[in-house]
């Protein structure tokens, strides 16, 4: 094979160097120097055509030499371009084309604005990208009010967000959860930060770090295939073609804790070395002091079939989050056929928090007969912090890191052979250093009732002073995740067409992928050696009212230790305290996984007519992984290691069309398939034995990972004033998906069978409770969604012809086969957990030249978020209606005041189990206010 390859681009590197044939390169730029992706390029006489990548820039490969060529350049909202230029023998011409903005007359608009100038570059390269995609540029993000790339996306088609303390975090693509979708940075993988899962965190990256996100919904043979909802790549700011300064200064007020948030970003690009030489620094830094308020409940059902809580927190976060991120690119061009890039980028948040938490435990009903008339119960107050020191100044502090570096060469050899190579280094990872807790506990509490379902709340009959509240527990614990990713592939393009007269591409290349994913956690627990913390009464402490609480003023969290004594606790003053350490806290979550991957492809682009072409090919891609994790019983003994290692490999067709009825009206559709790898806890070969309560969890090594078939169809339609309006349905048949598995009936003969290298524990005759994710055997996911980006230019009137409207609804359904309740009963009618039937966006803006305004909804509805062992356990994530509204006032050509208002309906994170009636968990946020000032300077 590999003799076959050789020879193959010897044969094609001496074609190239015999034939009189030339190279045209250049790139397209508006006249502000910004760089114009999606161009759309034709050479003539020839028929030929080509599209600018993200940074501008194209190239004719293979070119006849000659004198009489004309290249034409057509970009939506810009005036058309032509110009002639000559190809000349075994030379690579570079062409630099600045386009205007279209005139403004009876059937256009111009681009007469930032948003438009933005939605324009987005378009256009939606437009001539050869899948299904959806593309929203740095301008565009800019015009809305988010801050981090997660609550930017949300704004996009198919895509909503799962919220963490109101700030987006996890994408969910076309109602597919986030395990079944990818995080790329420039093309490459991001790794996760968090302990158990390959998630990226998307409210690590602030927004106004990246220039381009790009949402491929289906996936061609150059692509990773571990893509099943889509693959999110987010494309940094690449040098410009002049110089440009940018910055950003801004505060903001967070009324649910009168505090506030300041935010700074910086963008400095250049060029030097008679323009061989191009430089790009990004960073930011924002500060966000906020918190939470959150009522919690556990549900349960009598023999009777009342359903009660057993379990309910009322929880007090105050949070403070900095967000550090940097970014820096160069481009060095050797000559017009070879050039170098390097791009690093490093994020830094640190969140502080302290939690109070009021739980009443242990609750018990009171009856008459089958009817319940009150409750009994104690609570335990718990205050989460940290260490009295600097860095963690008495909060638990979480501190998560994301680094990426990669190396880039793009070389063009002789006129045919177009050839790129990168190689990647990244680790992502989270530290929480010296977290603390302390709890004291009351004596029993008598309740009357818990309210409503949708609102529990327990309030004693009968309460006690502090100093019936004992101390119960001390625990300081260090937790450290890290996951490194590095990387290396090879592209190669050459020239091939079987139609005379038509365009036609073969691409080919492979890639390597070394992962490591390390947890390594540790738990103590603290015994006083004297009265200092007997009681509630006797330490520093502090209380919290109900004012002001969100949503009820009748939740009073009451009283819990300070955070500043839990803070300045010596914990290794022996005299004070005995550490014992609790193995059962660390030693079942820790792990080492290490994987390789191994990958290769051929895509084959060929047009049949001038208005109709096709993407063919196929990717094989060979998984090794290496696990270790720890065997523990009754959450104490480490009784020995387990370690599983396994290759499969798989093959991933798939087949690309494309049909232009029209320069503005486009049909895609798409065959493909994709893989969605388990999670590495998940794979993990860990066992935790619980003899003492007949339970058993445990990671499962031969998970399979998940498989799609996925078939999608799209009709787009682009108006020549800056907009579309599409529509489009996609099916996926997913083999193998992953789902939390509870087997309550787990005997002596699952066990032998399940673990064979353990000693079993299981005595004859018992049912005991395993807990492990298994495969299912298939779901089937189908929607649709249409999109509506439109400038009102045909509204009479200069002011009416300012507005814009920005809409898009997606629907999906799904239903899972193979999934079993406790009692070992199959399932049916089950939605995949994490598919959200409904999701819509809208938005409305006004914008001219100097002042801009936009208010913007973003809605997903309820659905399931987790299996339970039955309907009553599973849990929901329910709806979400978010209001946001931001405006713009440029005072000078570079100087803008802008103003921002996010969360205006004060949507709380609600959880319900079972039924939408009965809460798990609503936490409030309340709004947020920025105002800040912009400032951009052009040459």
């Amino acid at each position: 094979m590999r003799k076959f390859l050789l020879s193959f681009l010897m044969m094609i590197l001496g074609i190239s160097l015999y034939a009189q044939k030339a190279i045209i390169s250049g790139v397209i730029m508006d006249e502000q120097k910004l760089s114009l992706p999606g161009a759309t390029i034709k050479l003539n006489p020839g028929n030929r055509y080509t599209i600018s990548d993200v940074y501008g820039k194209f190239e004719f490969l293979n070119v006849p030499v000659a004198d009489n060529y004309t290249l034409e350049v057509s970009y939506i909202g810009y005036k058309a371009h032509s110009e002639k230029v000559s190809a000349k023998d075994n030379k690579a011409a570079a062409i630099t084309i600045v386009l205007k903005e279209s005139d403004s007359d009876n059937q256009q608009v111009v681009v007469i604005g930032d948003r438009l100038r933005g939605q324009a570059k987005a378009l256009n390269q939606q437009k001539n990208n050869p899948n299904i995609t959806n593309i929203v540029s740095a301008d565009q993000v800019g015009r809305f009010p988010d801050d981090n790339i997660g609550d930017a996306m949300k704004r996009i088609p198919g895509i909503t967000m799962q919220n963490d303390q109101g700030e987006a975090r996890n994408i969910i693509v076309r109602g597919l959860a986030s395990e079944l979708n990818s995080v790329t940075l420039n093309g490459d993988r991001i790794p996760s930060a968090e302990g158990d899962n390959r998630k990226v965190q998307m409210d690590l990256i602030p927004a106004d770090m990246i220039q381009t996100i790009e949402v491929n919904k289906t996936l061609t043979p150059d692509m990773d295939a571990d893509a099943i909802g889509g693959s999110v790549n987010l494309i940094t700011r690449a040098a410009p073609n002049g110089q440009r300064l940018s910055a950003t200064l801004s505060g903001g007020y967070n009324p649910i804790r009168t505090s506030g948030a300041y935010n700074a970003s910086l963008v400095y690009g250049t060029r030097f070395a008679q323009n061989k030489l191009g430089v790009v620094f990004s960073g930011s830094y924002k500060m966000n002091d906020f918190g939470s308020d959150n009522v919690e409940a556990s549900w349960v059902e009598d023999k009777f079939g009342n359903a009660y809580v057993e379990e309910h927190d009322v929880r007090k976060y105050d949070v403070k989050r900095t967000r550090r991120s940097a970014a820096l690119a160069f481009d060095y061009k050797i000559n017009n056929r070879h050039q170098l890039t390097f791009n690093a980028m490093y994020n830094w948040r640190d969140d502080w928090e302290n939690r109070f938490r009021a739980r009443t435990r242990g609750i018990k009903p009171v009856y008459n007969g089958e009817d319940i008339i009150g409750f009994t119960g104690t609570v335990r107050r718990q205050t989460k912090g940290g260490i009295d020191n600097n860095r963690v100044d008495n909060r638990r502090l979480e501190e998560q890191k994301v680094q990426k570096y990669s190396l880039r060469g793009d070389h063009l050899f002789g006129n045919v052979l177009d050839m790129d190579w990168t190689v990647n280094y990244s680790r992502a990872g989270e530290y929480r250093p010296n977290e603390r807790y302390i709890e004291f506990q009351s004596g029993t509490y008598n309740y009357t009732s818990f309210g409503t379902p949708e609102r529990p709340i327990f309030i004693p009959t009968n309460s006690a002073d502090l100093s019936t509240n004992k101390f119960r527990e001390l625990t300081e614990n260090t937790d450290d995740t890290y996951e490194e990713d590095a990387s290396a592939k090879v592209n190669f393009r050459v020239p091939l067409s079987i139609i005379n007269g038509q365009k036609g591409r073969l691409r080919f290349g492979g890639v390597v992928r070394f992962k490591n994913k390390v947890r390594n956690n540790t738990f103590n627990e603290y015994e006083p050696l004297n009265n200092a913390l007997a009681t509630l009464a006797v330490v520093p402490n502090t209380t919290f009212d109900g004012k002001n609480w969100q949503p009820d003023s009748r939740y009073v969290p009451g009283t819990f230790a300070s955070a500043k004594f839990l803070g300045g606790l010596n914990l290794t003053n022996t005299s004070l305290f005995e550490a014992t350490s609790v193995p059962g806290e660390y030693l079942p979550l820790n792990y080492n996984a290490k994987e390789r991957i191994i990958g290769g492809y051929v895509r084959w682009d060929q047009d049949i007519t001038n208005k109709l072409s096709y993407i063919i090919g196929a990717r094989i891609e060979q998984t090794h992984i290496d696990y270790s994790a720890n065997v523990t019983e009754d959450s104490e003994d480490l009784t020995g290691k387990r370690e599983v290692k396994n290759t499969y490999a798989n093959i991933f067709p798939s087949l690309t069309l494309k049909y232009n009825i029209n320069e503005d009206f486009i049909l895609r559709a798409a065959v493909s398939t994709a893989t969605a790898r388990p999670n590495y806890y998940s794979l993990s070969p860990y066992v935790n034995l619980l003899p003492s309560d007949q339970e058993i969890d445990a990671g499962n090594a031969d998970l399979k990972a998940a498989f799609a078939w996925n078939y999608d169809v799209m009709a787009e339609y682009y108006f020549k004033s800056v907009g579309l309006i599409s529509g489009g349905a996609f099916y996926k048949k997913i083999n193998n998906f992953i789902y939390k598995h509870r087997d309550e009936a787990f005997t002596t003969a699952k066990f032998a069978t399940t673990f064979p290298d353990l000693t079993n524990p299981v005595p004859a005759g018992e049912n005991w409770l395993l807990t492990q994710y298994r495969n299912g055997e298939n779901v089937d996911v189908y929607g649709f969604e249409v999109a509506l980006q439109r400038q009102l230019d045909f509204l009479p009137g200069k002011f009416l012809k300012g507005f814009g409207i920005y809409t898009n609804y997606t629907y999906t359904k799904s239903k899972a086969k193979g999934i079993y309740n406790n009692d070992g009963e199959l399932r049916e009618g089950i939605m995949l957990p994490g598919t959200a039937p409904h999701m819509f966006n809208a938005s409305l803006s006004w914008e001219n030249k100097v002042f801009s305004a936009r208010v913007s909804l973003n809605y997903a509805a309820a659905y399931i978020d987790e299996l339970g062992g039955s309907a009553f356990a599973d849990r929901y994530y329910d709806k979400q209606l978010f209001l946001d509204a931001n405006a713009s006032y440029k005072f000078t050509k570079n100087f803008r005041l802008f103003v921002e208002a996010n969360n205006l309906t004060n949507q709380a994170l609600r959880y319900y189990q079972g039924i939408k009636s009965r809460t798990m968990q609503m936490e409030y946020y309340m709004p947020r206010y920025t105002m800040g000032v912009k400032f951009d300077i052009l040459k």
